[in-house]
């Protein structure tokens, strides 16, 4: 895929490059293994005070609490909407519906204007809701861990929605898939 931003996890990025290997492990292959993992595909969103909105794609997104709700992501260091999000300390998650590959696209692209004709409506936070979304969760951000060459950010959620019951976009090596329950 090109024009993958480097924050993007949807772009499954080598380790340590393209070719070789770290720790013992082929670098390739261990790239293609991870592809065969089916994963849905989310956009990360914030605003600041004056409302100007911020967003990544990201497929690395997980629940990992529900006593207190929590979840999580993963987002490359090298990202430069982390930092923004970080800075303002809330974010929402919006889980991407079969229809809205262009945006994931759009939102994985380093320097793109990520917002330009999305319909969007602020959560509590601010934080952007993107319109056809099938559903949000609005968090704050409850603590971050170091990971190699990424940084799992952990989420408290505030607010959740479900906007629409249709199917989920899909990531699945290195494509797109939609799946109708």
């Amino acid at each position: 895929m090109t024009g993958i931003e480097p924050e993007d996890p949807l772009a499954l990025h080598p380790v340590d490059g393209e070719e070789g290997s770290v720790g013992g492990i082929d670098a390739a292959r261990f790239r293609s293994v991870l592809g065969h993992f089916a994963t849905g595909v989310t956009v990360v969103t914030t605003a600041n005070a004056v409302g100007t909105p911020a967003g990544l794609s990201v497929n690395s997104f997980t629940s990992v609490s529900l006593d207190p709700p929590l979840v999580a992501f993963c987002v490359a260091r090298a990202s430069t909407t982390w930092p923004r999000i970080r800075a303002l300390g809330s974010f929402c998650v919006n889980i991407l519906s079969q229809d809205q590959e262009d945006l994931s696209r759009v939102f994985a692209t380093r320097g793109a204007d990520k917002f330009r004709g999305v319909g969007w409506r602020p959560a509590e936070s601010g934080a952007p809701v993107l319109a056809g979304a099938l559903g949000w969760l609005d968090c704050t951000v409850e603590a971050e861990h170091e990971a190699g060459d990424h940084v799992i950010v952990v989420g408290r959620v505030r607010d959740t929605g479900v906007e629409h019951e249709e199917g989920p976009l899909v990531f699945y090596r290195g494509g797109y898939g939609r799946f109708q329950p």
